[in-house]
């Protein structure tokens, strides 16, 4: 089917997405670019739709297709041939190698994250940035954590946090809770909780990190809610010695993050 005019409904409901209220009640979501489509396909995800403009299509886009076109044939995907003029409709990016999917979200409980041995877990409560969770996103991925607890905040489903992540997203297990439940069931597993705190009671390098950790991480604007700050094993502070008071929620996450795997002594899979 190839769809010609902007108005389609099927267009008009990929537009909507970009709202998260539209998105919470269709449970998806929208993923553009060819990273993301590759990482996407690769995490086993299966698209609901599939559209396409041949006119756009270049030869690194052109294994994608052939999966989408075969998963069109084989399952529940549905594909649709559109024009450049919709395609630039339906797309955030200028660039988007001619492809688009929509995607059921990724339902995932804290159960079901893979925790390794020792654990290894990134916790953010109230992001308020697409752009830095989905930096945070590519830093988890990069230092090999277990997984991502999300406690309010940025909607992971957002497609600007899913651009942001470069399809990190798809490759680092994240679970959305209330901030109770994340503390409650960290507890049940025996992790460190490390929570960051301009306030915090020694310096994050002063911590031993080398057994099962949470790194908890908080707003842009708030930090850490109360909850946390009572019940983490440790209040840790990075020190600052410019006037600015207070680091980017994405670089304060990596910092910490980073300071596991130095203490850990890992190295990258060979």
């Amino acid at each position: 089917m190839r769809i010609t005019s902007p108005k389609n409904p099927r267009v008009k409901n990929v537009i909507k997405l970009r709202q998260r209220r539209h998105r919470d009640a269709q449970r998806r979501t929208v993923v553009e670019g060819l990273r993301e489509i590759r990482l996407a396909l690769e995490a086993g995800i299966q698209p609901l739709e599939a559209f396409v403009c041949p006119e756009l299509v270049g030869a690194e886009a052109q294994p994608l297709l052939d999966q989408l076109e075969r998963l069109a044939q084989e399952g529940p995907t549905r594909l649709y041939e559109v024009t450049p003029p919709v395609f630039a409709r339906l797309a955030y990016r200028e660039e988007s190698g001619g492809l688009l999917l929509v995607i059921p979200y990724l339902e995932r409980r804290l159960a079901d994250l893979p925790l390794g041995d020792p654990a290894f877990l990134a916790v953010v409560e109230g992001a308020e940035k697409p752009g830095n969770l989905g930096a945070i996103l590519r830093t988890g991925d990069a230092a090999g954590v277990d997984g991502l607890i999300l406690c309010g905040g940025t909607d992971v489903h957002n497609p600007n946090v899913i651009r942001a992540s470069l399809g990190a997203v798809f490759t680092v297990p994240v679970a959305q809770v209330a901030t109770p439940e994340a503390i409650a069931w960290l507890q049940e597993q025996g992790l460190t909780i490390l929570a960051a705190t301009p306030e915090g009671d020694a310096l994050y390098t002063d911590v031993e990190l080398t057994g099962p950790v949470a790194i908890v991480t908080g707003s842009e604007a708030h930090g850490l809610s109360q909850p946390w700050l009572q019940t983490a094993t440790h209040r840790v502070t990075i020190p600052m010695f410019g006037k600015v008071d207070s680091l980017n929620l994405s670089a304060s996450t990596a910092i910490l993050l980073y300071e596991v795997v130095r203490q850990r002594g890992l190295r990258p899979h060979s």
